[in-house]
């Protein structure tokens, strides 16, 4: 791993965690009962959350009764995940691009756009050869995604979140089919800057890092509540594929 790479002191700072405070609870839950209702998973099935951040999708998995592990870079996030671990709930701090567990979950989730970071393009491939190698025969692994169809003509230039008394300026700018989101503040007479880099990633790049890792398309949904895809209209890309 490339310990310049943005996300790793990023995802690590309080004010990452600060600005995206607001992730709502109710929708994770609500797009968690959707997949496990499609996914039909048997009682107690192992499931893995790469890149879970401080658990929240996790959490919901572990309380419909499922044996779930959460992994993420984020020290931090896992410190405070693991205040919710139980007999059934763990977490670990894991790059989800190594092998971890190998044939032994049902499936894996990988949720709210958490793939694509990766300065060379190869390492997200990498992440379907580990999930791969981790899935049981007849596996799933869901990627929840932006859609990068839409992007280019929806795309929010400008503007400024409000977080106590902070005010995060963010910025985007579509560089190389990169969504490149800079993020400015001051706290504390200090001024910060931070960085995120997201490849636009398309359905056809998921199906040929899947297809060489050894994964078929299951199936493609375009929102939480698991409607149809439509490239120019749907808010997300949700792929399912099966091992």
């Amino acid at each position: 791993m490339n310990i310049s790479e943005w996300y790793v002191d990023w995802f690590n700072s309080p004010y990452y965690h600060l600005l995206y405070n607001n992730r709502n609870i109710d929708e994770a839950n609500f797009f968690i009962d959707n997949l496990c209702a499609s996914l039909n998973l048997k009682p107690r099935a192992r499931l893995w959350d790469i890149a879970c951040g401080k658990g929240r999708h996790a959490i919901a998995l572990n309380k419909k009764g499922y044996q779930v592990t959460g992994s993420d870079l984020s020290r931090n996030s896992i410190k405070e995940a693991l205040q919710s671990s139980n007999a059934t709930l763990d977490f670990f701090v894991h790059d989800m691009r190594e092998p971890f567990r190998i044939m032994y979950f049902d499936a894996v989730f990988n949720l709210f756009t958490s793939i694509g970071y990766f300065k060379n393009f190869d390492d997200n491939f990498s992440v379907f050869k580990s999930v791969s190698k981790s899935l049981k025969s007849n596996g799933f692994f869901v990627i929840d995604f932006l859609n990068s169809e839409k992007i280019p003509d929806t795309l929010s230039a400008d503007y400024v979140e409000h977080r106590g008394v902070i005010d995060f300026h963010i910025h985007k700018t579509i560089v190389n089919k990169t969504i490149r989101k800079r993020i400015d503040f001051v706290h504390h007479n200090t001024d910060y800057h931070f960085e995120e880099d997201v490849s636009l990633l398309k359905k056809a790049d998921f199906e040929n890092f899947a297809s060489c890792a050894g994964l078929k398309l299951h199936a493609v949904f375009g929102n939480y509540q698991l409607e149809a895809f439509e490239p120019q209209s749907s808010d997300r890309l949700i792929l399912i594929f099966k091992k």
